[in-house]
C-alpha cells in the first residue's frame, strides 16, 4: 500500500497535508474514532479519503445531501479513485451495479444517504465485507442543539455497536461546544481523537449594511462583481421569487431556488450554477449544503439569518478555494419580528426558547461595532489575535467612547443579582425601574439600583450587547439568558483597566476598498481567463461542472507558474498523475499559445 503522503501527491496533486489533516489520517489509520471540526474549504474530505485509498476495503461515507454526492464522486473519479454513491436518485440497474461493486470489493469509497444506510437489507449486505471506516459528514445534523438537525441522523449511533472494530470519523464545519458534546454522545464515538482546527476564514470579508432600498443595494453590489458566482439568501419563497425577478430584469443572470419548485426545476438551476452557466442563485436555506462549488465569490443575506451557525455555514459557501470572497448581510429590525413570529409558531416550547436565544446572538452580531471576525470566532469559543482588517468595522472604524464606568456598573449589577437574571431585568435595576417585578424581588434595595438613570434605555441595551459580544458577559440558554461575568471583567473591576468602544453607528456603511488577500495577486489575468475558457469547454464535453476538472486555485497557479513540461505541471498544486495524463498536453498547449 502507498503511504498517505504518496496518495496525497499522486492522486490529488497536493505537495503536503494542511494541519491537522496528517494527524487525523494517522489516527483513523490506527483504528481510532475521530471527531473533526474544520472550516468549510479546510480540507475535511482529505481526512477520510486518503485513509480509504491507503487501507484495504471500502470507506462508507454518510452524507445528508443526495445532490452533493454526484459531484463528490465525479471529482474522485477525475482523480482515478474507485468511488460511487448509493441513494434513492439512482435507477435500479445502476443501484444493482453499485451493490455488486461493493460486494466484490472494487470500491474505495461509497457515499450513502443516512436513510439507505439504516435500511436493514443494506446493513445485511455490509456483513462479511471489509469496511475500512465510516465517515459521517455534516455531523452537526445529529444534534438537536445543531442548527440543521436531521431526525434520520439520530439512528446512526446504532451503527457504532454493529460495526465493532471499524473506525468512525465525524466531520463538521459548524458546531458550538454543546453541539460537539452531543455529537460524540449520539454517535457513540469511542475514546475519539478530537481535532478542532478553528473557525476563521480569513479570505472572506464580512460586511453588514443597514437596509435602505435593499433591491437597489443588492443590484449595485452584484454589478460591481461581473462574472463572479454568488448566492443570495432570502427568508421566504415569495421574497426569493421577487428578488430573482428583480435581478433578471436588471440584466443579471439569476434564478430562484426553493422547496416550492419541482425537483426537476431545482436540479436544473443547480446544474446551471455548478457549470458556470448561471451567475447567481437566489434561494431559501434549501440551497447550499449540497453545493461543492469552490469558486462562489460572494454570499449575500438579503434577510437576517435565524442564528450565527447558519450565517457562518452559509457565508462559508463563498471562497471554498481560499481565494478572496465577500459575505454581505443586509440588516433590518423588521427581519427580527418576522423570525420571532416564525419561531413562536413551533410546538416545542423548549426548542423555541433555544432558537430565540440563538436569534438574539445573531442580532448582537449584526448590531455590533466590534470586528466582525472577533464576534464570529468568540461565538464558537475561539479568540482572534487582533482585529482582522478585512471587515466593514475594521475598514471603516467610527468614533470611540470610554464606557469604563458604565461597564463597571453593569458588572456590579449582574453580581448583585446573583448572575441569575437577563439583560432586561438588569437594565431595569440600573435605570431605577418601579416595575412590579423589581418591587416584588426587592431589587430596589440593591446598591446599583437607579445609578444609571442619566443614560437612555437604548444606550444600556447597546452596551450590554457589546459586553456580551466581546466576551465580558455570557448568556446562558438554559437559565433563560441569565447574564454571567467572565474572567475578562477582572482587569476593569480590579486592576484599573479602561474600556473604550466604537460608538454605535446609526447607519452601517459599505466599507471602502481595503486589503486583498495575497492569494489574489501574482498571476496573469489574461492567461487565467484563457485557462478558464479551456476548462469550460472540456467540462461541457464531459458533462461535469468546470471545478471538477480543475479549481480556480489550480488555474491561478498555472497562470503564475506557466509550466512548459509535464514535470513542471506536476509541481502545480491540484495536478495529480491522473489529471496530468488526462489534461497535461492540452494545458501545455493552452499556455504555449497564450505566450506566443
Amino acid at each position: 500500500m502507498p503511504s498517505p503522503l504518496e496518495v496525497l501527491q499522486k492522486v490529488y496533486g497536493y505537495r503536503a497535508f494542511r494541519p491537522p489533516q496528517k494527524d487525523v489520517v494517522d489516527a483513523l489509520l490506527s483504528g481510532r474514532d475521530c471527531f473533526v471540526l474544520m472550516p468549510t474549504g479546510g480540507g475535511k474530505s482529505i481526512c477520510y479519503q486518503v485513509p480509504a485509498l491507503v487501507s484495504e476495503g471500502t470507506m462508507i461515507v454518510v452524507s445528508p445531501l443526495i445532490s452533493l454526492m454526484k459531484d463528490q464522486v465525479d471529482a474522485l473519479r477525475q482523480n482515478g479513485v474507485r468511488a460511487s454513491f448509493y441513494n434513492s436518485s439512482i435507477p435500479d440497474v445502476e443501484a444493482r451495479e453499485v451493490l455488486s461493486d461493493l460486494r466484490q470489493g472494487s470500491l474505495d469509497l461509497l457515499y450513502v444517504s443516512p436513510e439507505r444506510l439504516m435500511m436493514s437489507d443494506f446493513q445485511d449486505r455490509l456483513r462479511g465485507l471489509k469496511i475500512s471506516g465510516v465517515a459521517i459528514d455534516e455531523a452537526h445534523c445529529v444534534s438537536q442543539w445543531g442548527h440543521d438537525f436531521r431526525p434520520e441522523y439520530v439512528q446512526l449511533g446504532t451503527l457504532r455497536d454493529k460495526l465493532a472494530g471499524v473506525p468512525f470519523i465525524a466531520l463538521t464545519a459548524t458546531a458550538d461546544q454543546k453541539t460537539r458534546l452531543d455529537i460524540l454522545l449520539r454517535l457513540k464515538l469511542q475514546a475519539p481523537a478530537i481535532f478542532i482546527s478553528g473557525f476563521d476564514r480569513p479570505n472572506i470579508r464580512y460586511t453588514v449594511v443597514e437596509k435602505s432600498e435593499p433591491g437597489r443595494q443588492l443590484i449595485s453590489f452584484i454589478k460591481s462583481r461581473p462574472e463572479e458566482s454568488g448566492i443570495v439568501y432570502c427568508l421566504s419563497r415569495k421574497r426569493v421569487e421577487a428578488v430573482a425577478d428583480s435581478l433578471t430584469d436588471s440584466g443579471l443572470s439569476a434564478a430562484a431556488y426553493h422547496a416550492g419548485l419541482t425537483s426537476a426545476q431545482r436540479a436544473k438551476v443547480q446544474e446551471r450554477f455548478q457549470r458556470d452557466d448561471l451567475q447567481i442563485v437566489v434561494a431559501t436555506v434549501a440551497f447550499g449544503m449540497g453545493i461543492d462549488k469552490p469558486n462562489v465569490r460572494f454570499v449575500v443575506h438579503y434577510d437576517l439569518p435565524w442564528n450565527v451557525e447558519s450565517y457562518y455555514q452559509e457565508t462559508g459557501r463563498a471562497g471554498r478555494d481560499g481565494l478572496p470572497s465577500e459575505a454581505l448581510l443586509l440588516y433590518s429590525p423588521g427581519d427580527i419580528r418576522t423570525i420571532k413570529t416564525l419561531i413562536n409558531t413551533g410546538e416545542n416550547p423548549e426548542q423555541n426558547r433555544i432558537q430565540l436565544a440563538k436569534l438574539s446572538a445573531m442580532i448582537d452580531f449584526a448590531e455590533s461595532s466590534d470586528c466582525r471576525r472577533h464576534g464570529l470566532l468568540r461565538y464558537f469559543g475561539e479568540e482572534a489575535p487582533g482585529d482582522c482588517g478585512n471587515c466593514d468595522v475594521c475598514l471603516q472604524p467610527g468614533e470611540v467612547v470610554d464606557v469604563t464606568e458604565e461597564a463597571r456598573l453593569i458588572f456590579m449589577t449582574v453580581y448583585e443579582l446573583g448572575q441569575r437574571f437577563g439583560a432586561g431585568h438588569t437594565i431595569d435595576v440600573i435605570r431605577g425601574s418601579n416595575s412590579a417585578r423589581v418591587q416584588e424581588l426587592g431589587h430596589e434595595r440593591l446598591k446599583s439600583y437607579g445609578q444609571g438613570t442619566g443614560k437612555p434605555l437604548a444606550f444600556w441595551s447597546w452596551l450590554v450587547k457589546q459586553l456580551v459580544t466581546r466576551g465580558f458577559l455570557t448568556q446562558n440558554e438554559i437559565t433563560y439568558q441569565a447574564l454571567k461575568l467572565t474572567p475578562l471583567t477582572r482587569p476593569i473591576l480590579r486592576e484599573g483597566a479602561r474600556l473604550v468602544l466604537p460608538k454605535p453607528r446609526e447607519k452601517v456603511a459599505k466599507p471602502k476598498k481595503g486589503k486583498k488577500a495575497a492569494t489574489n495577486t501574482g498571476f496573469g489575468e489574461g492567461l487565467f481567463q484563457a485557462l478558464r475558457e479551456w476548462r469550460k469547454r472540456v467540462a461541457d464535453e464531459q458533462g461535469v461542472p468546470p471545478f471538477i476538472v480543475f479549481g480556480d486555485q489550480t488555474l491561478r497557479h498555472l497562470a503564475m507558474a506557466k509550466p512548459k513540461t509535464t514535470a513542471e505541471l506536476l509541481q502545480v498544486s491540484g495536478v495529480g498523475e491522473k489529471k496530468l495524463a488526462s489534461y497535461g498536453e492540452m494545458l501545455l498547449q493552452v499556455i504555449a499559445e497564450f505566450e506566443r
